[in-house]
Order: C-alpha cells, then sequence, then structure tokens
C-alpha cells in the first residue's frame, strides 16, 4: 500500500474514533454524565489545588472545556485528512458543525439531556481551534526557521568541524 494511503486510513481512523468518542458520551444519561464530570473535576482539584477555591462553578466550565477540546482534536484530525486528500480545508469546518449537530441531535433523545445551539458554537470554535493549531504548526515546521532546529544544525556542524581538525 502506497504511504499516501496508509496516511489517509490512519487519519480516517482517527476521525471516526473521535466521533464515536463524543457521540458515546452524548449518548450517556445526565446523571452518569455528571458522575463523570463529578470524578473528573476532583481529578483536576488534585493536580491544580488553587482552582478547588474558584467554587462549584466549575463542574459546567469543565464539561465546556472538554467539549471543546474534543472539538479541536476533531478540528485537526479532519484539517490533516483534508491535506492529504487535496481537499479545501474549510470542509473541516464544515465536518465539525455537522458532527456538533448531530451531537447535540443526540442529546436531544437521552434521558437528562438536551440539546444546545451554544454547545453547537463551542464545539464549532474548538474545531476552528485546533484546525489553526494545526495549520499555524504545519508552517511553521514547513518553514524551516526554527531556532531550535538552527542550533542544533550549529551544534552538529561546531562537531563536525571541530572534529575535522583534530
Amino acid at each position: 500500500m502506497e504511504q499516501n494511503q496508509k496516511k489517509i486510513r490512519f487519519w480516517a481512523i482517527m476521525i471516526i474514533c473521535n466521533i464515536l468518542f463524543i457521540w458515546g458520551n452524548s449518548l450517556l444519561p445526565g446523571s452518569v454524565s455528571g458522575a463523570i464530570s463529578s470524578f473528573v473535576k476532583e481529578l483536576v482539584y488534585m493536580f491544580f489545588p488553587g482552582l478547588s477555591s474558584a467554587g462549584e462553578g466549575g463542574h459546567g466550565l469543565l464539561r465546556k472545556v472538554a467539549h471543546f477540546t474534543e472539538f479541536a482534536c476533531l478540528g485537526a484530525c479532519f484539517t490533516r485528512f483534508l491535506f492529504l486528500l487535496k481537499k479545501p480545508r474549510l470542509l473541516a469546518l464544515a465536518g465539525a458543525f455537522l458532527v456538533a449537530c448531530c451531537d447535540e441531535t443526540i442529546q436531544r433523545f437521552v434521558p437528562d439531556r438536551g440539546p444546545s445551539f451554544k454547545d453547537v458554537l463551542i464545539d464549532t470554535s474548538g474545531a476552528v481551534v485546533g484546525m489553526t493549531l494545526l495549520l499555524v504548526g504545519y508552517a511553521y515546521v514547513k518553514s524551516g526557521d526554527h531556532r531550535i532546529h538552527q542550533a542544533v544544525r550549529q551544534q552538529n556542524t561546531a562537531r563536525h568541524d571541530g572534529g575535522e581538525h583534530q
């Protein structure tokens, strides 16, 4: 199999797994989802004790940050996949928006859950951030103008030149 085909297949699988994870969480009843959020919140407080003084409002914020992060990953995966297919990256935004709409539609039929257009906007914003981070990172790597790489090259050149003179 051609190397590019392997990459395309890999990113397609990553997208599918990401979507299954997102929709799988949306299928959980509100009580189960809330219990998971509470557990994660306690873990966060264990590692960042200063956050616990912010009060109980952190529960909703944690859920929004989790959605934002899930969709940032999805946006990055979609973007990489479409780049390999040589398709417009704007399709990644459309795909993430559709997944977010489906996600909220799923929640309409789950006990103690409900759809929210605000969540669709948060999810889509996460996808935009994931897309942007991937594209900026890619442009940075492709530019070849990295201080770290330049410093390593200079050290290697100095070692190589020093070795020749001995």
